[in-house]
């Protein structure tokens, strides 16, 4: 019988089951959880002196997850924002393992308990003309994904959008012609209805005549 703390397991269980499966993590999830846990292991390798196919979940305490998080701040000179990405990778991971491994209750609220840290958030309050120049000329345009993300970086900076969600690649929301507008889901909103002017209009039309 396969023991519940046993840690490769669980960590392989946390990536195909609850975040492919379960919660369908997007790919850019996927791959900075998977780089936590590189980074995790070989920090865990050099410190406990085990490979990682020996490692058991009580290995991965709370003290050696502080030592890895100050490791990756004073090593790698990551920023506090990055370090507290890292810590969220981290406690998915433990969120996942109190289920498969209620014994390890006590080690695993340890673990969840180590606070964020806490940093100055720098607010831009508006990009230079060259500056948009250069998010305008950052797609790839001669694909259907980076036209799309070209037009939707027009119509946002015409109408000042501070964020857009652009998991969905659908044009149903977009209407050319007399009164031009087009459906924006934007972070914690259901969506609203933006106007497209003149001068973005043909690059919508563009994208939707080729979906």
């Amino acid at each position: 019988m396969k023991s519940t703390a046993n840690f490769p397991g669980l960590l392989e269980g946390f990536f195909t089951q609850r975040l492919m499966q379960q919660k369908q993590a997007s790919p850019h999830t996927i791959a900075s959880y998977r780089d936590t846990f590189r980074y995790l292991l070989r920090f865990s390798e050099k410190r406990l002196h085990k490979p990682p196919s020996r490692l058991a979940l009580k290995d991965i305490d709370a003290p050696l997850i502080a030592a890895f998080l100050n490791d990756l701040e004073k090593n790698r000179s990551i920023s506090p924002r990055s370090r507290n990405l890292r810590l969220t990778a981290i406690r998915s991971f433990f969120r996942y393992a109190a289920y498969e491994a209620p014994t390890h209750s006590d080690q695993i609220q340890r673990v969840l308990a180590i606070p964020s840290k806490r940093f100055n958030r720098v607010l831009i309050h508006f990009l230079s003309r060259d500056e948009v120049d250069a998010l305008l000329a950052a797609p790839e345009r001669d694909t259907w994904s980076g036209q799309r993300d070209h037009a939707l970086l027009m119509v946002a900076g015409a109408d000042g959008i501070a964020s857009i969600r652009t998991d969905q690649p659908e044009t149903r929301g977009c209407h050319v012609g007399y009164g031009s507008s087009c459906a924006l889901h934007r972070q914690r909103t259901e969506g609203a209805m933006y106007a497209i002017d003149q001068a973005n209009q043909g690059c919508i039309e563009k994208l939707v005549e080729g979906t």
